[in-house]
């Protein structure tokens, strides 16, 4: 799913790279006065939405086998982000790398429906860079992505949804996030682009984005409050 949003841009000031969750000296007064951006960027998995991980050990540790690693193996899990296979095909490839057998299928139909949660501090916050810039979530996921976000609540949340099942490239290609900024209505480098991987910010601040490598809340209410 993606929703096309038109906003205005504001004149282009400083900006601060951001990967821990502070602030340059000097920038606190400016950062108060008014956002230094025109659109917030934000991943889904690890920063708004959250799954179970001590249910996920648990599976493993009952079944024995290494279904984190095999599951995200980026042979198997590459082609069901960039929407060249259905999750259902990415899920039978996972129990065959585990061996086909019935305890690889009822583990990894276990794995797959551990349930996840939104984060409503993380929410709070990008609702109220809402009452100024448009929210835009950049998510690599697989085409169930908008049954999931109905699931908790979140299909009219953002300004904009991209979908690398849906566009075709996955973070960390600098074309998902071409494609986010045009959808925001804002210059790359007008743009606050937040995730929990290192990796993907790294890829944003590369095209000129402000980053925040996301790993607390803290770390976006130093951007966003």
């Amino acid at each position: 799913m993606i929703t096309r949003v038109n906003v205005g841009r504001r004149s282009p000031d400083r900006r601060t790279i951001l990967t821990n969750g502070t602030r340059s000296p000097g920038h606190t007064a400016q950062w108060r006065a008014m956002m230094p951006f025109d659109a917030v960027l934000c991943d889904l998995d690890g920063v708004l939405r959250q799954f179970d991980h001590a249910v996920q050990a648990e599976i493993e540790a009952r079944y024995g086998l290494p279904l984190m690693r095999t599951a995200f193996d980026p042979v198997l899990i590459g082609p069901a982000t960039l929407g060249l296979i259905s999750e259902e095909e990415w899920a039978e490839s996972v129990v065959v790398a585990l061996g086909g057998d019935e305890r690889a299928r009822l583990a990894v139909a276990e794995f797959i429906a551990v349930p996840f949660t939104v984060d409503e501090e993380v929410k709070a916050l990008l609702a109220k860079a809402q009452e100024r810039v448009p929210v835009v979530l950049v998510t690599n996921a697989t085409d169930t992505l908008d049954e999931h976000l109905g699931r908790i609540g979140l299909t009219h949340f953002a300004d904009a949804v991209v979908s690398s099942a849906t566009v075709g490239v996955a973070k960390p290609d600098q074309r998902i996030y071409e494609i986010a900024a045009e959808l925001a209505g804002a210059a790359p480098e007008r743009c606050l682009f937040v995730d929990d991987r290192l990796e993907n910010v790294e890829a944003a601040t590369s095209l000129g984005m402000t980053g925040v490598h996301y790993r607390t809340v803290a770390d976006l209410a130093a951007v966003l409050i």
